[in-house]
């Protein structure tokens, strides 16, 4: 194509969304003029959210101090290599690695641009290993209990009065005199691993180590090493190290986000569950463990099947003992009795005395659709104990982005394009959720082309 139908502002925009990294750019009144896919990604958020918004109004829990972008808008010197940790507009804590430059236009600043890489994987990485040690010393102490650190949960401490909760419950209290395999499903923030922990809790393995892993936090080689130690001369430096199976020997390993781990890692996995022996990485001896493997998945494990995100055969070794927690909105009894628990816990926490939430709050708790669940729940009362300066919580002392679904009870009429639009967007966005952000999958999901899901993606999204 000749250049003269390019745009020199699109394509300097095109390469931004193509640079594999996190880009945010202010104006100098600190509202967001660019803000790519990548960035919105780390950030938990979506590019509608925050484009063209003020900083602060996108990220309430920063401010002029610990916001890198707002720091150089006032120095007008760069912050390089920075790691930053904040919340986001939905709760969730974020952390990255930031580069921020002021920019400057015929000797004018005109605004600032971050570039964020994102650094929660890497910390997790960091963390891990340092369990890891931390887990030696544990194992190898007389009295032998957990790694988990501030002790386990227990069944006595899931709350709920509903039925069908409650009958999982008592299941759960019958799998805990097994040493079958544990498979539990359910969306994210239904508190999955609060139910394995009270498993391992109730049942003889107890007083051995439980060890929990994120599948999805690290890439297949080092998940691999962790799973299943290295022997030394492995690989350069390599030494001879136990991994999480040896680790919780006589006890319990949980795999969380089971459908991200490979499928050639999910074998090795299998021959484990099967005969009960491990090889390190790089080493010829097999060791005999003794471990009870609980996974978690946060989508139907039938559907990761189909989507080939998880062996049949592996599905099928751990459907044994299988449970699927219900959210939040399917036991909206439970909002009220949580509400309270949570109060009470923040209250001791914070020095606090609130009382409650006033019955406006009632209603919009028990009418609202909880994506995050119990753990948003949670997060959402201690942002309101943060902020209120009353006794009782009520609607103003919700997050921002809660506000705005306190006024959609009245049903608005849109123009039939828009209300298409604003369709297909909720169906991108739920697709994209579903397949933790994978395009390829998702567009599978929606049985449409790649390409054009990538187009509707930059176009609404």
């Amino acid at each position: 194509m000749p250049s003269e139908f390019f745009n020199t502002s699109e394509v300097l925009e095109a390469i931004l969304e193509t640079i594999d990294e996190g880009i945010h750019v202010i104006d100098p009144k600190g509202q967001t003029i660019f803000y790519n896919g990548v960035a919105a990604n780390h950030d938990g958020m979506k590019r509608s959210e925050v484009l063209g918004k003020p900083l602060l109004e996108a990220f309430p829990s920063l401010n002029h101090k610990s916001s890198t972008l707002l720091r150089v808008i006032k120095s007008e010197k760069p912050i390089y290599n920075y790691s930053q940790s904040y919340v986001n507009a939905h709760g969730r804590i974020i952390e990255t690695l930031n580069t921020t430059l002021p920019i400057y236009v015929d000797g004018f600043m005109i605004g600032a641009i971050e570039i964020a890489k994102d650094y929660s994987s890497l910390k997790q990485l960091s963390e891990r290993l340092a369990d890891l040690e931390s887990s030696l010393k544990t194992i190898k102490s007389p009295e032998k209990n957990t790694s988990q650190k501030g002790g386990l949960y227990s069944f006595t401490e899931i709350l709920t009065s509903d039925t069908g909760f409650k009958g999982l419950i008592s299941q759960g209290k019958k799998a805990a005199r097994s040493s079958s395999s544990v498979l539990v499903y359910g969306e994210s923030g239904v508190g999955k691993e609060l139910f394995v922990q009270s498993i391992h809790k109730d049942s003889s393995r107890s007083k051995e180590p439980f060890i929990a892993q994120n599948c999805a936090a690290l890439p297949e080689n080092l998940l691999e090493s962790l799973l299943f130690g290295t022997a030394k001369g492995s690989y350069t430096g390599a030494v001879e190290r136990q991994g999480l199976f040896e680790l919780a020997n006589g006890g319990t390993l949980f795999l969380d986000e089971l459908q991200s781990m490979p499928i050639d890692l999910q074998a090795k996995l299998l021959r484990v569950l099967e005969d009960g022996f491990i090889r390190r990485i790089g080493g010829t001896k097999s060791v005999q463990v003794d471990v009870r493997i609980m996974a978690a998945m946060n989508i139907d494990p039938k559907r990761a099947v189909s989507e080939n995100r998880l062996r049949p055969d592996l599905f099928y070794r751990l459907n044994v003992l299988s449970y699927e927690l219900p959210s939040l909105r399917e036991r909206t009894d439970d909002i009220e009795l949580l509400t309270e628990h949570f109060i009470s816990i923040f209250n001791s926490k914070l020095g606090l005395s609130i009382k409650g939430i006033d019955e406006k709050t009632k209603v919009f708790f028990r009418k609202y659709n909880w994506p995050g669940n119990v753990r948003e729940l949670k997060h959402t009362i201690e942002f309101m104990m943060n902020h209120t300066e009353k006794d009782m919580l009520n609607l103003e002392d919700l997050p921002q982005f809660l506000k705005k679904h306190t006024h959609s009870s009245s049903v608005k009429i849109l123009p039939l394009r828009e209300a298409m639009i604003e369709m297909e967007t909720k169906l991108i966005t739920e697709a994209l959720h579903q397949t933790n952000g994978n395009v390829f999958q998702a567009s599978k999901l929606l049985q449409i082309p790649r390409q054009t899901l990538q187009y509707k993606i930059k176009k609404h999204i």
